[in-house]
């Protein structure tokens, strides 16, 4: 098969695969489905698109393969997960480049998603090593009570295109450490960066059918997240997507009772306050809203700023968009706002910014596609801004900062919970009662103050609502693949 190529050159050869990786081996299918440089529309190369059977058969061998995993001394799974995150660490630049080329985003972007994945599995190797149980007080003296930590099986990973890294590290890496093996469906969008961590695991002695990936096509999704959700040897499933396919996979996890983790849409607030630094909060605006190009979870959807402050905000929030982001290609070394990944996010901005224009709404900057065409479009800020529109009422997932002036702080945090979902928020302030006040009151999972970025390994991620169950990361990360049994030891 000919090189994989994107715009600025060939991918490594080395970690570009192309079949789905079950029981330790590289699978072809007689059907593949074309992976797309967003930027370009450039086709990448093609992947086997997995279905049923090989779904199937990844599930058996994770299954197979468990037992031995769970059974491996604690200090020999982190051994093999430390190995993992250091071959990631000596290939971050081709890690990268793979990111850029399917995923769209600026290569420093790339990077930084290589590094923030890899932490993971630096995280989780440390974290298999203290995975603790108890001896309980037992109310009758001839009985100890023991509780045991134990894997919960074989665990289906369904991940997003968005962060196609770091979203199956941040699972993978708890799921191994706690002893678990895994069946990871990666997006169609952004196969390739599963299947290189793949060829990386191997290098580094992941044994067979411990990490297993199927890539399958969007006519084969629905087919094999199904055999994912419902097969009886899967005893978790981990998800990160849209609310509204969530719903489905928990529909299917219960017909067999399994285990969820599920991170889904978000509709993140940004409050500034009159008592605000100003610069400060137009800084972390910029980063919140336009990193990846507005395509993150955790990023603002909704921009609410205070009267006594909003013309400031908005004037000086409209000059940093002007001066500090470039939109290009993500090999461009001057980019900061790469494609959005397909056609269908691009009609969607553009939607909401009509929707809200018909309203009364005014385009501060931006507004349209950009002139380099194909996927990418200009950063767009509006203010004259209201609940009514459809900015503020669903996630846009794209470059749009829409402004809504408030006048209380109490109708602020009304606003910003009046969602039916809540993953992130964030709020500038500088009067420590009000920060204390509002941190409590937000219904979010995370809240930032006076901070535009917050995800890190060492912190629990996730949400609240309909934004999702359970949390990634941080030491809470690994009781999601943990079941705690109580041994009742007698007759001593």
């Amino acid at each position: 098969p000919r090189p994989v190529r994107a715009a600025s050159g060939a991918l490594s050869a080395a970690l570009v695969r192309r079949g789905g990786l079950v029981g330790g081996r590289w699978v072809e299918t007689a059907a593949a489905f074309p992976v797309q440089d967003p930027a370009s529309g450039e086709e990448l190369g093609r992947v086997s698109d997995c279905g049923v059977a090989e779904a199937r058969a990844a599930v058996r061998a994770a299954h197979e393969a468990g037992a031995a995993w769970g059974r491996l001394p604690a200090k020999e799974r982190s051994a093999r997960l430390r190995r993992w995150y250091e071959l990631m660490m000596e290939s971050k630049e081709e890690l990268a480049r793979i990111i850029t080329a399917e995923n769209g985003k600026p290569l420093k972007e790339a990077h930084g998603e290589i590094v923030y994945s890899a932490s993971f599995l630096e995280w989780f190797a440390e974290e298999a090593r203290r995975i603790y149980g108890d001896i309980v007080p037992a109310s009758a003296k001839d009985r100890r009570v023991l509780v045991l930590k134990q894997p919960v099986g074989v665990a289906a990973i369904i991940t997003p295109w968005n962060f196609p890294s770091a979203m199956i590290t941040r699972k993978v890496g708890a799921a191994l450490a706690a002893g678990c093996t895994v069946v990871v469906k990666p997006a169609e969008d952004t196969p390739l960066s599963a299947l290189a961590l793949g060829e990386l695991a191997n290098q580094a002695g992941i044994p067979a059918g411990v990490y297993n990936v199927v890539p399958c096509s969007r006519q084969q999704t629905a087919a094999v997240g199904e055999v994912l959700c419902t097969d009886p040897l899967v005893s978790k499933i981990s998800f990160t997507g849209s609310t509204a396919t969530g719903k489905i996979l928990l529909k299917h996890a219960a017909g067999t009772v399994k285990r969820v983790s599920m991170e889904l849409g978000g509709h993140a607030p940004f409050i500034v306050f009159d008592s605000a630094n100003v610069d400060r909060a137009v800084a972390g605006a910029l980063a919140s809203k336009y990193r990846n190009s507005g395509q993150t979870c955790v990023c603002t959807n909704r921009f609410l700023v205070q009267k006594g402050i909003h013309d400031e905000f908005v004037e000086k929030f409209a000059k940093a968009i002007e001066k500090e982001l470039h939109v290009g290609n993500g090999f461009d070394a001057k980019t900061t706002q790469g494609p959005l990944i397909n056609e269908k996010a691009v009609e969607k901005v553009e939607k909401h910014i009509k929707d809200a224009v018909s309203q009364g709404a005014s385009v501060v900057t931006g507004g349209k596609r950009h002139s380099l065409g194909k996927n990418f479009f200009e950063p767009t800020l509006l203010s004259n801004v209201t609940t009514k529109m459809l900015c503020t009422q669903e996630e846009t997932f794209g470059p749009l900062a829409p402004v809504i002036k408030f006048e209380t702080e109490a109708e602020a945090v009304a606003i910003a919970n009046a969602a039916n979902v809540g993953l992130a928020g964030y709020f500038y302030s500088q009067d420590p009662a009000q920060i204390w006040r509002v941190a409590e009151q937000l219904e979010v999972g995370m809240v930032g103050v006076n901070e535009g970025i917050i995800s890190s390994v060492e912190c629990p991620f996730g949400g609240v609502k309909e934004s999702g169950l359970g949390r990634e990361g941080s030491k809470y990360g690994i009781d999601e693949y943990l079941e705690i049994k109580y041994v009742c030891f007698g007759g001593l």
